[in-house]
């Protein structure tokens, strides 16, 4: 029999606009009435129709069905079906690792305020970094858009760093020599499987004495907002071994001012 378009999609459960995408692809050939130019279809289209659903429901691209309705043998079905099946299992990977990050840092949100100022000893993970700042400014990046963008991608396992060189710490400057960027952490890179280019400077993973500060996002850094983690040092005989780095986990707007919650991690070694 034949049947307009209407009474075909009608009679199928789908859409005029998806039949007309898969005769764009050959998928189906309706006869064109070549008085009233009306496109029938016939019950062998209904056929090749219900097979490329389908193989779609498989997520299998439709470049790929259409492939397969045209010309495909057995071993072509099976191999469409397993590129699908490696594509799923990527994306179950993926989201896997978000689900993973989702719930750490929900637990980082619940226990943020019991961390203000309060110091405790971890092992931070190395780092990846790209320098974006000199203290709150931004540098001309150009050359550098195709890193940011790739960090950028990763969000939400990238995030905002700081970085604080020793030597500004210790001769205790009134204003730090300090600047921001994206980062990523090894583990990270690693669950992820990906590589960057010499434009990023490693940090590497260090024993460090960390703290959570509230701070004006208007403001610089300064040492007074960690003087109490120094001040700690000196009590349990603890001296800097590195560059003091942290990130920027969350701004909230607090009686109309903004402030942000920023993790600090100061290297340390024991002092003899």
């Amino acid at each position: 029999m034949k049947y307009c378009i209407g009474e075909f999609s009608s009679l199928l459960g789908i859409t005029r606009d998806t039949l007309r995408l898969y005769e764009k692809h050959d998928i189906v050939k309706p006869m064109k009435d070549r008085h009233n130019r009306y496109r029938y279809f016939n019950d062998l289209d209904a056929r090749d129709l219900l097979m490329s659903r389908w193989y779609r429901s498989l997520q299998i691209p439709l470049q790929d069905v259409a492939e397969l309705i045209q010309n495909a043998s057995l071993d072509d079905i099976l191999d469409k079906m397993e590129n699908s099946k490696q594509e799923l299992t990527e994306e179950i990977r993926k989201s896997t690792m978000l689900l993973h990050k989702l719930s750490e840092l929900s637990r980082e949100v619940q226990s943020m305020e019991n961390r203000l100022y309060q110091c405790t000893l971890v092992e931070r993970p190395g780092l990846y970094r790209l320098k974006q700042t000199d203290k709150n400014n931004l540098l001309n990046t150009k050359g550098l858009e195709g890193t940011i963008n790739a960090l950028m991608e990763l969000l939400p396992y990238s995030f905002y760093c700081f970085r604080i060189e020793q030597n500004s710490i210790e001769s205790e400057e009134e204003l730090l020599d300090y600047s921001w960027g994206l980062s990523i952490s090894d583990e990270d890179v690693r669950e992820l499987g990906i590589g960057f280019d010499e434009h990023l400077e490693h940090i590497p993973p260090s024993r460090c004495l960390s703290s959570v500060i509230l701070s004006p996002q208007s403001e610089h850094l300064s040492i007074e907002a960690f003087r109490f983690m120094l001040d700690y040092m000196v009590e349990h005989q603890y001296v800097i071994s590195g560059a003091t780095t942290g990130r920027l986990m969350l701004t909230e707007n607090h009686e109309g001012q903004k402030r942000s919650f920023l993790e600090i991690h100061i290297p340390i070694e024991e002092s003899y």
